[in-house]
């Protein structure tokens, strides 16, 4: 007999999805929702420090409180709103089957497991469902007859359709082209016709004869002209990397993600776009988040906090070098990037080491974008003050982190939320620039 669609549910969450979203409890409608007693004193260890999991755990650990105020936290307690379920804290109990025997192991992860067996053991008229960012668990609880999911609020349906920032158009009017390379603009209704265009978009026209590049000005409503631009001498190899700088030097865009793979030129246009602009910012800085090796704390690694950071910070390092050396050491741009670098009007660091700060009158690149949650990505933006602007960059493919995947990271979440802000422009690298080596591992390996 088929179970019914209005069937009460009960979601056992995971540490990994409160870590991820603070407020994730309220997020089931009408379903009641179970906090194994060992998430808790998993928290326990994630309240002290400065990372946004750290904020998580303490922020869950207020809501809690207030939400329970007046109840003991094993009893079932109403969640906020008239649409809302109820919650409670699932205390250790013994099932007919025990995860640790299963497993051979006593692992937190395990007396999780343990929480959601005696649950559908004493709930026999609802469906018990562990909600785990952790594939692993997920495994190991649907070997265990647990029906399991992942966290899916936030998450992009459909990352194949994401929002690229590029758009080609055939059959052009030769006229209209002409009229763009002449005027530098020309009336959007006249080449797109009933077409809806995205604001900041890029379109790449072409008729039988000649082809132009063009970007949608969402103030003026017309096609503008894009000419290539060189930035501290970087030149744009293809139209992808033209429109990020573009949208890099527009004064109107303070908002720039650019999504691609390795080798297609995101961090080195970002850089050089933001020495082009040195004198119109205060500071620049270039900041990535820190992925442990291994997912191991750099607590681990030897020697003090320079060293241990050194390793994450290189690759930044390394496409400022390739810029400073487009000149010789006595060029007047070549001393400019040191003289930056030793006062301190260029930033090489750590995303944690910016976190909290108020950003105004800066330039801010933030690389490796793909590694934030969204709601880190709604944290730095929150911090831009006056004359900011900021640009994420990564590759929504190559995440590093064990519980972001490509529709749950912050960069999906960036592009697919904000398309057609007028202050925000998007832009897919698809070419790789790097070298032919290069290209052929992101093409075959």
């Amino acid at each position: 007999m088929a179970k019914s669609a209005k069937e009460k549910k009960i979601f056992v969450l995971d540490t990994s999805v409160i870590l991820f979203s603070h407020d994730s409890i309220l997020n089931f409608a009408e379903h009641d929702v179970g906090i194994p007693i060992t998430v808790l004193e998993e928290l326990d260890n994630f309240k002290k420090g400065n990372d946004t999991k750290n904020f998580e755990a303490r922020e869950f650990t207020r809501l809690l409180d207030k939400l329970a105020a007046g109840h003991l936290l094993q009893e079932w307690i109403p969640l906020n709103g008239k649409s809302k379920g109820k919650f409670k804290v699932l205390m250790e109990s013994d099932s007919t089957v025990d995860a640790r025997k299963v497993f051979g192991d006593n692992k937190n992860d395990h007396r999780i497991l343990n929480a959601a067996l005696a649950l559908k053991e004493t709930e026999k008229n609802k469906t018990v469902i562990l909600v785990s960012k952790d594939i692993n668990l997920r495994l190991k609880a649907k070997s265990l007859d647990i029906s399991a999911e992942d966290y899916e609020t936030g998450k992009i349906k459909n990352v194949s359709s994401l929002h690229t920032g590029k758009y080609e158009v055939d059959g052009v009017d030769s006229i209209e082209i002409d009229t763009l390379f002449k005027d530098g603009a020309v009336p959007r209704k006249n080449i797109l016709k009933t077409k809806k265009a995205i604001a900041n978009s890029y379109y790449i026209l072409k008729s039988d004869k000649n082809s132009v590049l063009s970007y949608y000005n969402p103030e003026t409503k017309y096609l503008d002209k894009v000419d290539k631009t060189s930035v501290y001498n970087i030149k744009p190899r293809n139209a992808e990397q033209t429109f990020a700088i573009h949208a890099m030097l527009n004064p109107n865009i303070r908002l720039v993600s650019i999504n691609g793979v390795a080798g297609t030129g995101k961090t080195l246009l970002a850089l050089a776009s933001a020495l082009e602009q040195r004198r119109a910012y205060k500071q620049i800085y270039l900041a990535r988040p820190i992925v442990p090796l291994s997912n191991k704390d750099i607590g681990y690694l030897p020697g003090d906090i320079k060293s241990k950071l050194n390793p994450y910070m290189e690759p930044l390092w390394d496409n400022l070098k390739l810029i400073q050396n487009q000149y010789k050491e006595t060029d007047k741009e070549f001393k400019n990037i040191t003289e930056m670098v030793n006062k301190e009007k260029l930033l090489i660091t750590p995303l944690a080491y910016i976190r909290g700060r108020s950003l105004s009158n800066i330039f801010f690149i933030v690389d490796e974008a793909q590694n934030l949650t969204p709601h880190e990505i709604k944290t730095i933006i929150t911090r831009a003050g006056e004359n900011t602007k900021i640009i994420f960059t990564g590759d929504i493919h190559q995440i590093d982190t064990p519980y972001l995947d490509s529709q749950s990271n912050g960069l999906s979440y960036l592009i697919d939320r904000i398309q057609d802000h007028p202050m925000y422009a998007h832009v897919t690298l698809e070419k790789g620039e790097r070298s032919e080596l290069a290209n052929l591992a992101n093409e075959l390996l």
